[in-house]
């Protein structure tokens, strides 16, 4: 960590962490959009590698709390259970996916998580909704799964397609929140294994990214007490309007 903060400003280092609270803020509110805010933002400062590299362990710790937050460890397993297909093909995409990060170019990475982003934010700002069969439900799994972890081994990006498919299924609010706290849960630990092994994860990046736990958790717990009393789903609309602004600005690094 010592050798990433001496690259930095004090004005960077100040920056990291205030994107670093807002992602915990917006993922206490909203229940999704940590990696996404916190990718976007750190980019900025800091190589696309080594801000995924610092997402990574915070991100587990919020979603463990999310995942176990207002019905425990019963609740949790019981609601991950009706979805089993579509966790486990999520982390298979993951682990694969994981070992391409190292071999893309940084404009690369800056497209590959910027173009979704904003799509897919645009999408669910639309207001679009989806309607899937009983009959389509093990396939819309495995496909949306699919997609899902390829976004997530590459970026740490697996929560817009998972919340998008959640709401077609029109999982409830409650339930909604807590199963992707299980699955983005599963994906993280999975994402940080198969980082150990790309070499992503190392002697630098685990400290930052352990550092980063202090802000995410701060900002989370804020973000848990005005998901409890204000509307949710005008506050996401919020929240999409800033991930359309951060997506864009990651095109515009990778087309540059």
């Amino acid at each position: 960590m010592d050798l990433i903060f001496n690259n930095l400003s004090t004005m960077a280092i100040v920056f990291a962490i205030g994107i670093t609270l807002l992602a915990g803020f917006v993922k206490g509110a909203t229940g999704f959009a940590l990696p996404m805010i916190m990718v976007s933002g750190l980019a900025t400062v800091l190589p696309p590698d080594v801000a995924i590299a610092a997402l990574i362990v915070p991100t587990v710790v919020s979603n463990v709390w999310q995942a176990l937050r207002g019905g425990g460890v019963g609740a949790a397993v019981t609601v991950a259970s009706r979805y089993k297909l579509y966790i486990g093909t999520l982390l298979v995409v993951i682990v694969i996916t994981a070992q391409l990060v190292s071999a893309m170019s940084h404009d690369a990475i800056m497209l590959t998580i910027g173009i979704p982003i904003t799509l897919l934010a645009l999408v669910l700002l639309s207001g679009k909704k989806f309607s899937i069969s009983d009959g389509g439900r093990k396939f819309a799994d495995v496909i949306i799964g699919t997609i899902s972890g390829f976004l997530g081994g590459l970026a740490g990006i697996w929560g817009p397609l998972t919340v998008m498919y959640l709401t077609a299924l029109e999982t409830p609010k409650k339930d909604q929140v807590r199963v992707t706290g299980v699955i983005f849960s599963a994906g993280a630990v999975v994402l940080g294994l198969s980082h150990l092994k790309s070499g992503l994860l190392n002697a630098q990046t685990i400290p930052l990214s352990l550092f980063m736990i202090i802000p995410v958790l701060i900002g989370q717990t804020l973000g848990n007490r005005l998901q409890d009393r204000l509307d949710q789903q005008k506050f996401k609309r919020l929240t999409l309007l800033v991930l359309v602004i951060a997506g864009l600005n990651l095109i515009r690094r990778g087309m540059m």
